[in-house]
């Protein structure tokens, strides 16, 4: 089997999300880990990719450096990940593209939405793949939802209900942490915070679960913590242009909510509702019937659901396992392209920069809503109005 050679930039030492990415790349022997700018301390960045096994001469002090290292190679990486602060996202992303490496990119993909069409019409002048990591549609019953709702098990849809809420940031003391402060800081962050971090997760998980795209929205943002520019907890009304209508709430100051990250769809013949932290089980209730509970890795259930499983039924799933789903997919797609071979349908369910620039393009229009008191926006980018 051909190994892909990856690399990341970010998820350093003491990351919140580097090891689950190192952990996804790893986990089906796709893709070898060979190059690093891993920290804004460069010395650190370097130090630590060579602790996890990156050769001297591929463990590299920022960015620049690593593209300059690597697009001169005759091995350079097929696939850089993007883990760094959100501001950061377009300038290196579209490099890479640019020199023909193809990127995932950490959500959100750009913090504007010309920056991330931007990125849209550079991966399709290059030919190559921008991906986005909503890690979260990797887990097998998500796909599974998605699957009973295209083949018409609950009818039509007409609802979604969708959470991110968790309480992590809710201390007042904590609020000068780095691992905090950043994510509420309009030069890192851009103009949202929870619901550019949490939020559209939820709003993308909508999505990818109904096929249908958020036409136009209407927000409330609140700053919880009255010393935040940004917001901690924000309510999201949206239409989408399928006809269904979407609730969805963020917070990041929900005392007592773990990771919250909840999805409910409500069709003319039956409901579904799944949560992040019971992953092993979706729900289902037929109309008129007694609930069912579908159990990851039970017999008969899709293929996507099937070949998104990784461990036996009744065993915990978890959330590395969900993102090596998206690095699978990736790897797949890449071999593909590499064989001249069109990839097996099942693995084009990674979100793109397509997925990504809607993200933005509803990101600005809930900021623009919510300082409207709450007035309806269009929510689609112009790039695809």
């Amino acid at each position: 089997m051909k190994r892909l050679n990856w690399g990341m930039i970010g998820g350093g030492k003491g990351s919140q999300i580097g090891p689950a990415h190192r952990i996804a790349a790893g986990l089906d022997g796709h893709f070898a880990f060979v190059a690093g700018a891993l920290d804004a301390d460069p010395a650190a960045g370097r130090a630590f990719a060579q602790e996890l096994g990156v050769a001297a001469d591929r463990a590299y002090g920022d960015w620049r450096e690593m593209l300059e290292g690597e697009r001169g190679r005759a091995d350079k990486i097929d696939l850089v990940t993007v883990a760094t602060p959100n501001a950061t996202h377009y300038e290196i992303s579209k490099a890479f593209l640019e020199a023909g490496i193809h990127v995932l990119c950490e959500k959100p993909m750009t913090v504007t939405e010309a920056e991330a069409e931007d990125l849209v019409l550079t991966a399709r002048r290059m030919g190559c793949i921008c991906a986005v990591n909503y890690g979260y549609t990797g887990y097998a019953l998500v796909r599974h939802m998605r699957a009973m709702v295209a083949r018409g098990d609950i009818g039509k849809v007409r609802l979604v209900v969708a959470e991110f809420a968790h309480g992590h940031h809710a201390n007042a003391a904590d609020a000068d942490n780095p691992r905090v402060r950043w994510r509420y800081d309009p030069a890192q962050a851009g103009v949202s915070a929870q619901f550019a971090d949490c939020g559209i997760h939820a709003l993308h998980m909508a999505s990818f679960v109904t096929g249908q795209d958020v036409a136009r929205l209407s927000s409330d943002f609140a700053s919880c913590l009255p010393s935040r520019v940004l917001e901690d907890d924000a309510m999201v009304n949206f239409r989408m242009d399928g006809g269904a209508v979407g609730r969805l709430w963020t917070s990041s100051v929900a005392i007592g909510r773990q990771h919250g990250l909840t999805i409910q769809v409500f069709g003319e013949t039956g409901g579904l509702r799944w949560a992040q932290e019971q992953p092993n089980q979706l729900y289902y209730m037929p109309l008129g019937q007694r609930l069912q509970v579908i159990e990851r890795g039970e017999g008969n259930l899709s293929p996507e659901a099937d070949r998104a499983s990784r461990v036996t039924v009744g065993h915990a799933e978890g959330m590395p396992l969900a993102f090596g789903n998206i690095y699978r997919d990736l790897a797949e797609s890449l071999l593909a392209r590499g064989a001249g071979r069109q990839p097996d349908p099942a693995v084009t369910l990674f979100p793109t920069a397509e997925d990504g620039l809607r993200s933005i393009a509803a990101i600005h229009a809930a900021v623009a809503s919510a300082k409207a008191e709450g007035a309806w926006v269009d929510a689609r980018p112009a790039l695809f109005r």
